[in-house]
C-alpha cells in the first residue's frame, strides 16, 4: 500500500494490536483467470517464536482454498478504526478535508490444514478469541456432528512473510492535534478509538508513548 514515512509504524506491537482488535480480514489472491479474488473472514493471530501466523478457514464450496493451493502466496489486509478529518481542526482556512485510518497489510504463505484434529484445534483458537464459553457446547455436539462440520470447511495457516502497518493520524500536522483529538473524543466509536490511538502515540499533550498497545 502507499505508505508515506510519517504514517509507517515499525513497531510490531501496533500491528498485532490492530489485527487482534479488528480480526475480520480480507484475504486476497488471484483466481484461475488471474483476477483478484477476495474472501472476508476472521483470523486468529498467533506468534510462533519469531514468526507471525494467521489461522482461518473458509467454506469448502468457496473456491478460494483451491486458489491458495495453486498459488500459496496471498495478501491479507486488516482495517482498523477510521474517521473523517475536517479542515476545521486547523487554525487557518487554507486546508482540505481527508480521512484518517489504521491498516495492516500482510504478504502471506498459505498452508492448507486438512487433518480433522488439526482443524478442530484451529477452530478452538478462533472460539477462544470470540466466545470461549462456546468451546464446551462444541465438544458436547458429538463426534459425528463435529466431523460433519469439519468436513464442510477448509482451514489454513497463513505465515506472514512481510508486514506493513499504516497509522494515518495526521502526525505531521502538529497544529491540528489538539482540535482533532477533541473532535474525535466526541465522535462515534471509530472516532473515539482513533482518539485513543492518538494518546498511545503520544500525540496528545500529557499522554505517554506506549509501544505495547
Amino acid at each position: 500500500m502507499y505508505l508515506p514515512p510519517q504514517f509507517h509504524s515499525h513497531d510490531p506491537a501496533h500491528a498485532r494490536a490492530l489485527m487482534r482488535a479488528h480480526p475480520l480480514a480480507s484475504l486476497i489472491s488471484n483466481d484461475n483467470e488471474g483476477f483478484p479474488f477476495a474472501t472476508h473472514l476472521p483470523l486468529h493471530v498467533q506468534q510462533r517464536g519469531d514468526a507471525l501466523v494467521l489461522l482461518g478457514h473458509c467454506a469448502r464450496p468457496n473456491p478460494h482454498w483451491r486458489y491458495l493451493q495453486a498459488r500459496p502466496q496471498a495478501l491479507v489486509t486488516f482495517l482498523g478504526p477510521q474517521a473523517y478529518l475536517s479542515p476545521s481542526v486547523y487554525p487557518d482556512l487554507a486546508r482540505v478535508p481527508t480521512w484518517n485510518y489504521l491498516a495492516v497489510h500482510c504478504r502471506v504463505q498459505a498452508t492448507l490444514v486438512e487433518e480433522p484434529a488439526a482443524k478442530d484445534a484451529l477452530l478452538k483458537q478462533l472460539i477462544g478469541d470470540h466466545e470461549p464459553s462456546y468451546a464446551a457446547q462444541w465438544r458436547a455436539l458429538g463426534e459425528e456432528f463435529a466431523h460433519k462440520m469439519l468436513a464442510g470447511i477448509v482451514a489454513f495457516e497463513l505465515e506472514v512473510l512481510d508486514l506493513q502497518c499504516k497509522l494515518k493520524l495526521n502526525q505531521h500536522r502538529h497544529e491540528s492535534h489538539a482540535a482533532l483529538y477533541a473532535q474525535y473524543r466526541q465522535g462515534n466509536a471509530d472516532a473515539r478509538a482513533l482518539a485513543q490511538w492518538m494518546e498511545r502515540l503520544g500525540m496528545v499533550p500529557g499522554s505517554a508513548h506506549n509501544p505495547e498497545v
